[in-house]
């Protein structure tokens, strides 16, 4: 169990946002924080205190007016962290090799994997030759429907069929090194965790899984470790101190 830092990037600038506000028309989001640092800010912080695994995630999509701006700022923390970090937003087979020359360690992917609800399993394929199996991650992110997790795709706007269980996670990891899921419910709100979500993850024995979502102190972190018996890894965001929360980041980089 180790945590995972992130850099989200919206509109081309640094932020925390309550995840499932957000909206690709007109740019819109519920913000937590904007930062007056530039990504390569914080990418420089968590090369200092040797944090591996961490997440640039690019929240807007390639139509966007913004996409640039968010792109360059990516490639900012990128150059800066070369090999410390992971890519995500809009990752493709035809452009993944693009941001590992930039220096990520893996590629991040969502959307390319599913369409018209399912998973599309001939795209894994195409990303597992493109960039290689060992540099892929899958995200899984999630949101509650009738009782069930179902995966949810465009920056966690669209609901798919695909319930998130074992037997998916076993699948897909043939197609990639690690696992990333947000609890789209609780993300940015720091709101404690999703309980029944990590442990659902928790029960799984494969390969490396990132939670995020709702985690918002001390208490929070030390509830997540029972629950999953410390087999995840953890991402905290809008509540760090560095993100304009109260949870101090030197004491989150340090724990358990």
């Amino acid at each position: 169990m180790r945590f995972r830092p992130c850099i989200d990037i919206h509109n081309g600038k640094v932020k925390q946002i309550v995840g499932g506000s957000l909206k690709d028309q007109d740019d819109q989001a519920q913000e937590n924080f904007a930062s007056a640092h530039d990504a390569d800010y914080f990418a420089e912080m968590y090369k200092s205190d040797g944090l591996l695994g961490g997440h640039v995630i690019l929240l807007n999509p390639p139509s966007s007016e913004y996409y640039e701006a968010t792109l360059g700022q990516a490639r900012k923390a990128l150059l800066a962290y070369p090999g410390g970090l992971q890519v995500g937003g809009g990752i493709r087979a035809d452009n993944g090799e693009r941001f590992l020359a930039l220096g990520a360690s893996h590629v991040i992917v969502t959307s390319y994997v599913f369409g018209d609800g399912q998973i599309r399993w001939e795209n894994l394929e195409a990303l597992k030759k493109a960039v290689g199996r060992e540099h892929v991650v899958v995200d899984l992110s999630c949101r509650r429907k009738d009782g069930e997790y179902y995966i949810v795709t465009d920056r966690w706007q669209k609901f798919t069929d695909v319930k998130l269980s074992a037997q998916v996670l076993e699948e897909m990891a043939a197609y990639c090194a690690e696992f990333l899921v947000h609890g789209v419910d609780v993300e940015g709100r720091s709101s404690g965790v999703d309980e029944r979500l990590a442990e659902l993850l928790g029960g799984y024995e494969g390969l490396p899984v990132t939670y995020a979502g709702g985690i918002g102190t001390i208490k929070d972190l030390e509830r997540f470790r029972e629950i999953t018996e410390g087999r995840l890894d953890f991402t905290v965001g809008s509540a760090l101190d560095i993100f304009g929360g109260k949870l101090p980041y030197n004491t989150v980089k340090c724990f358990p």
